[in-house]
């Protein structure tokens, strides 16, 4: 595979809320004076990794984000027989490995303070001190007794982790992933919805059992990724297999996955409506300046394609080229996103 892999989506969502703020209404962003809708790269990335897609083209290769793995060793060290209060200091001691637990002075805490991105490498190291315990009655868990530099967990590889008391194991993230944001203004609205008491007789008010209000918005949105293949590769400890996966499971996803936010109201499902893979070593930039004078033809798709195709050409222009090659897909015009990951992954 090439140095750097940029991926640029549009993809067009009817009335959606599909990632909320502290107020429940959709997120927004001021990009070019006006107000866009947003989806934030944590919602991407959570609706891509704990995707189907991303159980069936990596499995056995994906890492677990949790406080609960002190719960679950302490759990198993009951069940096997040790007795309540030597399991409890026991799964505390594993716990702690990857960060300080929630009550630090309560003996009866077990979950981690942060949520931490356990491998299943390391998950099985900790069950193994853990059966270690249960035969010998104490341990002293060392960090590099669980913990690993480098596994085949390809979600940690992509994304990253940070464990604030062990940086030597820390990952960084081999994928970038930009905040989703539209490419033209738009306005949030407000639902004002009702629902009524199946129960209630006609003898009664006539009004709803439950009144409520919901924001929402639609737009066509320009989601920008980078892949650093090479670090990728690293993080994985050399398995060009599973990084080769980790890449095509991704793009994938973030064509047709959508966050989860509100689809049962919504049923805001989507699939990208264009796809731009570019592969080289040169330095990685977004297309993203294409769309800081927002669309406003009624054709936002076209009129879009058309903006981001003819920045790309004057970066090009003003740079030299800023990728070695690339593939475009688009719906209803050419390309597959089969024919896109081939692509991707070639090499």
């Amino acid at each position: 595979m090439a140095r750097f892999l940029q991926l640029h989506f549009l993809t067009f969502y009817p009335p959606a809320n599909l990632n909320r703020d502290d107020t429940g209404r959709p997120k927004t962003a001021i990009i070019g004076g006006v107000e866009r809708l947003r989806i934030s790269s944590q919602a991407l990335k959570r609706a891509v990794r704990t995707s189907e897609i991303f159980r069936a083209k990596l499995d056995g290769h994906l890492a677990q984000r949790t406080q609960r793995l002190g719960a679950d060793v302490n759990k198993y060290l009951i069940e096997k027989g040790m007795d309540e209060k030597s399991a409890m200091a026991t799964a505390r001691k594993i716990a702690e490995v990857f960060g300080k637990l929630e009550d630090e002075k309560a003996d009866n805490s077990v979950y981690i303070r942060q949520l931490a991105f356990i491998s299943p490498q390391e998950r099985q190291a900790a069950f193994a001190l853990a059966d270690a315990a249960l035969a010998e009655g104490a341990i002293d868990p060392q960090p590099n007794a669980i913990l690993a530099k480098v596994d085949t967990a390809a979600d940690i590889a992509m994304f990253g982790r940070m464990l604030a008391d062990n940086a030597e194991f820390n990952r960084e993230a081999a994928v970038q992933v930009a905040h989703a944001y539209t490419t033209h203004r738009v306005t949030v609205e407000d639902d004002f919805y009702t629902a009524v008491d199946d129960l209630k007789t006609k003898a009664e008010d006539a009004g709803a059992g439950f009144v409520g209000e919901l924001g929402f918005g639609s737009g066509l949105f320009y989601l920008y990724v980078c892949i650093d293949t090479d670090l990728l590769v690293a993080n994985l400890g050399g398995n060009d297999g599973i990084a080769k996966s980790a890449v095509a499971a991704l793009a994938e996803a973030l064509a047709t996955v959508s966050p989860g936010g509100k689809q049962a109201s919504f049923a805001s499902r989507a699939r990208a409506e264009y796809l731009l893979v570019e592969k080289g070593s040169q330095q990685p930039r977004t297309l993203g300046s294409a769309f800081a004078k927002p669309i406003s033809d009624a054709d936002l798709v076209a009129a879009s394609v058309k903006k981001l195709q003819t920045f790309r050409q004057n970066m090009d222009q003003a740079y030299g080229a800023c990728a070695d090659d690339c593939y475009t897909m688009k719906v209803g015009g050419e390309g597959t996103l089969a024919e896109a990951i081939a692509f991707a992954t070639a090499g």
